[in-house]
């Protein structure tokens, strides 16, 4: 009986149908594509308009006049080479420092036979709950480490991320325990398993993690406001923040006096600051994508 009504059930579809779904599926996904591309396309194509070109008509999706006159503005000074380097440096320094606090805890965390492992982890929880709040933390940072106009203060506070974290365990937990059980038989000890058995086969939940990281260090201007005085120290994200207001406030002081603001490349300013600041971040999200998306469902498995 079950068998027919099965059989009955696989003849109600006919190709048509199936033609029909495989449409409407990539006309839905072509769409969704469509609409996350045109902003793209007029972040870009607005950089090089003219001022003028915006004022009057708006954005759109080709230049009417095409000059290059805001990304002129945003490479002009030798501060914006020397926030690139700190920003990278950051996020390549403070990425590497990251994923080492996060696995050395998630891993043991994992492990049943590790001792006062819950109320570890219900300690690492409640810090996603509570924190002690924007004054304490600036006088911990600034005073008590002594942090301030040092380049370390835009890594240190970022290095450990509790949500982050779970997400690593809960991929650690994922894998197969027959795995380690068998190292402990040839004799390894958990460093050896941890280095040579789990992280290799845990690319996926590193680089998913290590992606979030990234992007953490790579838009932060925060700390940089908070405890950095020294412009040399200045990371990519404040100063291009820094260089817009100044654009903004260069034309309101030419509203106020009367002169003309057309050439004030105000708004292109801001389309090419965008483009300027998430381009690699761009550059660098297809390499990790494979590893995004499985990363995550895996590391989702099991709480």
């Amino acid at each position: 009986m079950r068998k027919s009504v099965l059989l009955t059930r696989t003849k109600l579809r006919t190709p048509w149908q199936d033609k029909v779904l495989h449409t409407f599926a990539v006309t839905v996904i072509t769409l969704f594509c469509l609409f996350c591309v045109l902003p793209i396309m007029v972040i870009i194509s607005s950089s090089f308009e003219t001022e003028s070109v915006i004022i009057r008509e708006g954005y759109s999706l080709f230049p009417k006049i095409f000059t290059t006159d805001a990304y002129q503005v945003v490479f002009a000074s030798a501060h914006i080479y020397r926030a690139y380097g700190v920003t990278i440096f950051t996020t390549f320094v403070g990425t590497i420092l990251a994923m080492f606090m996060t696995i050395t805890l998630a891993y043991p965390l994992s492990l049943k036979k590790v001792k006062f492992r819950n109320p570890i982890t219900f300690f690492v929880y409640f810090t996603m709950l509570f924190n002690g709040g924007l004054v304490p933390t600036y006088i911990l940072i600034s005073r008590t480490l002594g942090l301030r106009d040092n380049i370390w203060v835009l890594i240190l506070p970022m290095m450990f991320s509790a949500w982050n974290m779970f997400l690593m365990r809960n991929f650690f937990q994922a894998l197969p325990e027959e795995l380690p059980e068998s190292a402990y038989m040839d004799g390894a000890n958990d460093l050896t398993i941890l280095f040579k058995i789990m992280l290799p086969i845990s690319t996926p939940g590193i680089a998913t993690i290590s992606l979030f990281y990234a992007l953490g260090f790579w838009n932060q201007w925060f700390n940089a406001m908070l405890y950095l005085n020294d412009r040399t120290m200045m990371p990519l994200q404040y100063l291009i923040m820094d260089l817009v207001r100044s654009a903004d406030a260069i034309r309101e002081m030419a509203q106020m006096t009367g002169i003309p603001t057309n050439s004030i490349p105000a708004n292109s300013l801001r389309m090419a600051t965008t483009l300027v600041t998430i381009g690699p971040i761009i550059l660098l999200y297809p390499f990790a994508q494979r590893y995004f998306t499985r990363g995550l469902t895996v590391g989702a498995i099991k709480g």
